[in-house]
């Protein structure tokens, strides 16, 4: 039995997490249980820490996609929740999972960097993280996103994944 992976991608600072939690928070009031991956907690979780320069970037994303799909092909609704700023980071979780939806932040530079409460543009403007994408390094937005959302409580962005999900994810 094969589960799905839901990758919700989106400049920093986009809700990604906050898309994550509510998508959550919502398939278990329908009783589908779900495995959130949020980067940030991936990233902290793992020994050695990844770095942010785009060979580290790279392999992190890589990690990140074959330990969803692996949870996926284990039966698991798996939401990742991660910039993934590479629409080649995409495709390989994409070809790796046994099911994918892609989930898109569209949110606005300006509205990014105002809501940054890690500061990770600030350090951008300051030379502190060149690598930032949507700052230093460009975010490739997907093409063909499954579910478009316009930030992380745009509720019918959550019902729209849900809907999606419910209909993607074998039955118990």
């Amino acid at each position: 039995m094969s589960g799905v992976v839901a990758w919700i991608t989106g400049p920093p600072s986009a809700g990604k997490s906050t898309l994550a939690r509510s998508v959550q928070a919502r398939l278990s009031t329908r009783g589908r249980p779900s495995l959130l991956l949020d980067g940030d907690e991936v990233r902290e979780a793992l020994v050695p820490r990844p770095g942010y320069g785009a060979r580290e970037r790279d392999a992190f994303y890589e990690t990140l996609a074959r330990l969803a799909a692996l949870l996926a092909r284990q039966g698991a609704v798996v939401l990742v929740a991660a910039t993934a700023h590479r629409r080649a980071h995409r495709a390989a979780a994409r070809a790796l999972a046994p099911r994918f939806l892609e989930v898109f932040l569209d949110v606005p530079g300006d509205v990014c960097r105002a809501r940054d409460a890690k500061g990770l543009y600030a350090r951008a403007r300051d030379g502190q993280a060149p690598d930032l994408p949507g700052a230093g390094v460009a975010y490739e937005p997907p093409e063909a996103p499954d579910v478009v959302a316009r930030g992380g409580e745009d509720a019918a962005a959550v019902e729209a994944v849900v809907a999606a999900l419910v209909g993607a994810a074998p039955s118990s």
